[in-house]
């Protein structure tokens, strides 16, 4: 009789049969995006558009006025703004051009102090180089050259040699002028008019349009649809009103500063700087490198005004891009730099100079589909700018690959916002929970394992600076003798402060012990409990289960105050909690005992998650110095 399990069908071809749709669907979705671009490009820039001036046509039907009236005043202002702009970049190309062969002399002036710096080194560099390689005999005389023939030559006419003719179009008349005139204008003419007539309707039925998607898209989810369009709606609304807001500021400060500075025509080159910033990352570039070029073409004294103008194009990006759009709308988008890179040159190569403007808003689109749809979800992580990782999964990813700068750089950066007990909570022991649990199923070996303990030891070691103060044949032995990192931190820390980790005779109430249930594990989650108790100025020992077998000193009994007994991980070892608490309270009779049971990343049902003869409990190192902390302020009276 055959087993259940070999009934069962094999998922293997069901997994190719959808990887195979998948590449299918995202073929033909590209295809159609190529191919239907003349019609999918005005409706893409009519919904973008839309978004722009959505807070305008709700300001105006707040102040009352109906939704035809607040539509078509929106998309009039906005019409008259693009008339605006192009004509001002129009009429100030055309005075520039105009004004270009007063300054002829200077350009090729220019020209040729550029060329001597540039194409003539080149050449001396490339004869020098020829000279050198030249190993033709001196005696060899290059062959000479074929005279030109002239007309007194019998042989320059000779008959029946072809004459060369050239053929020339009549001047066109008006009206075939006028035909060019218009074939150049009519298509943009035509996309802008189709992107108004949409626009204007997009806005005119925009409840509807949104009821319509609602019902196709995620008709059995009202809600999770209702929450996607309202994040993309938001996200791009405020995008492009803050970017536009930002560009229309750089726009006036470049026209100001180059006002300032005397360049001809700062108009254009101001407005070309608003309008080129919509391309991502190098469209002000390219305003500034033509307005650099005439800057030097004009200035007949030297580069200084070239040079001005460069400068004042960097100081003006960076107040905005540092400065000011941090601070106006952040990281509103949620796309990585990279991805915005990367879509810049997909929807360039897809769509043209359109797609490389609207890339960002449509890539933030494809970001917001994959933070919602559970099938997109591979979109958030390629596009987003959050990490892929958690920071245990990283700290671990970083230890395998024995990169512990990495991993040093990581914890400083985590320590300048937050505390070291945080750090070991959140980070370190997680991160070890996920090694133990590879641990017990095989799947790293041992040279994994130690470049985990490796990391972790230069990780602790780089935040308590440690090593300067030790020996130096001590610093290049390894830590690593065992795989008991907690000890061997624990001898670290005793080469300085020495072997009974404090003097030996203290006040009475002023130690705090900490002890481990036994695993590598606790004694490395005791280690840490020790240093961060001891970061608060507490004198904290650590001690083992093999340091309870020797009986304390007479004065040990009232020294201490708190007991700790951790536990890392749920494991067989936190059975032994109970007995080593009734020995704490033998040993240390007036200590309040205070169980620190870490959970770790994964629960085990099977783990003992509290001890019930210790005074207090904490599930977490920060915890567990809270509770001292308390108790200090709070002495227990005797």
């Amino acid at each position: 009789m055959a087993s259940p399990a070999s009934s069962l069908p094999d998922p293997r071809p069901l997994a190719i049969r959808d990887r195979a749709l998948g590449i299918i669907a995202t073929a033909t979705v590209l295809a159609l995006l190529y191919f239907a671009r003349d019609v999918l490009v005005p409706i893409t820039l009519a919904v973008i558009l839309s978004l722009l001036i959505a807070p305008l046509v709700r300001a105006l039907r707040h102040i009352g006025v109906g939704q035809t009236l607040s539509v078509l005043a929106a998309v009039v202002v906005l019409a008259f703004l693009f008339a605006a702009v192009a004509s001002v970049i129009g009429s100030q190309f055309v005075r520039m051009a105009a004004g270009l062969p007063h300054y002829e002399r200077t350009i090729e002036r220019k020209l040729r102090t550029v060329n001597s710096f540039t194409v003539g080194k080149f050449n001396e560099l490339s004869g020098a180089m020829g000279r050198l390689t030249d190993r033709r005999p001196r005696n060899e005389q290059p062959a000479p050259a074929e005279q030109p023939r002239t007309l007194d030559d019998p042989k320059a006419a000779v008959p029946g040699t072809p004459i060369p003719v050239e053929l020339h179009e009549p001047p066109p008349n008006g009206l075939q002028v006028i035909e060019r005139v218009v074939g150049s204008v009519w298509v943009p003419i035509e996309t802008t008019g189709i992107v108004l007539v949409v626009l204007i309707f997009v806005l005119l039925e925009h409840e509807a349009l949104r009821d319509r998607f609602i019902r196709i898209a995620g008709g059995s989810d009202i809600r999770l649809t209702t929450l996607a369009l309202n994040d993309a709606g938001e996200r791009l609304s405020r995008f492009f009103v803050s970017q536009f807001a930002v560009n229309l500021g750089v726009g006036v400060m470049i026209w100001v500063g180059l006002s300032l500075i005397g360049l001809p025509h700062p108009l254009l080159w101001g407005a070309l700087a608003g309008v080129l910033r919509f391309v991502p990352y190098v469209g002000v570039w390219i305003a500034a490198l033509c307005s650099v070029l005439l800057a030097a073409a004009v200035d007949p004294l030297g580069w200084t005004l070239a040079l001005t103008t460069l400068g004042l194009f960097v100081v003006v990006e960076l107040i905005a891009s540092q400065l000011v759009e941090p601070q106006l709308y952040g990281h509103t988008t949620g796309l990585s730099p990279l991805s915005v890179v990367i879509a810049a040159i997909f929807w360039s190569w897809l769509w043209g100079p359109i797609g490389l403007i609207v890339s960002t808003p449509l890539t933030l689109c494809l970001l917001v589909a994959g933070r919602h749809i559970k099938a997109l979800s591979l979109l958030d992580v390629l596009l987003g700018d959050a990490h892929a990782l958690t920071m245990p999964e990283r700290f671990y990813q970083r230890a395998l690959s024995a990169d512990s700068d990495e991993l040093i750089a990581a914890a400083r950066a985590f320590l300048k916002r937050d505390t070291f007990a945080n750090y070991c909570d959140l980070v370190l022991m997680p991160a070890l929970h996920l090694a133990r649990v590879d641990v017990l199923a095989g799947a790293i070996n041992d040279e994994q394992q130690t470049k985990v303990r490796n990391a972790i030891v230069a990780v602790i070691g780089a935040i308590a600076e440690q090593r300067r103060w030790l020996p130096r044949r001590q610093r290049q032995s390894s830590v690593l003798d065992s795989s008991n990192i907690g000890r061997q931190l624990r001898k670290q820390r005793e080469q300085i402060s020495g072997r009974w980790q404090g003097p030996l005779v203290v006040p009475p109430g002023s130690v705090v012990v900490c002890v481990g249930l036994g695993s590598g594990a606790d004694d490395l989650a005791t280690e840490l409990l020790v240093r961060i108790l001891r970061e608060q100025k507490i004198d904290a020992r650590h001690m083992s289960l093999e340091d309870m077998a020797t009986p304390p000193p007479p004065e040990a009994a009232d020294a201490v105050a708190i007991a700790y007994i951790v536990s890392a991980f749920p494991n067989e070892e936190r059975s032994r909690g109970e007995t080593t608490t009734e020995e704490l309270r033998k040993r240390f009779p007036r200590a309040c005992i205070v169980s620190v049971l870490l959970p770790g990343m994964l629960l085990d049902d099977n783990g003992v998650d509290r001890i019930e003869a210790a005074d207090k409990a904490a599930s977490s190192l920060g915890q567990a110095v809270e509770i001292c902390m308390d108790m200090q302020r709070a002495p227990i009276q005797a």
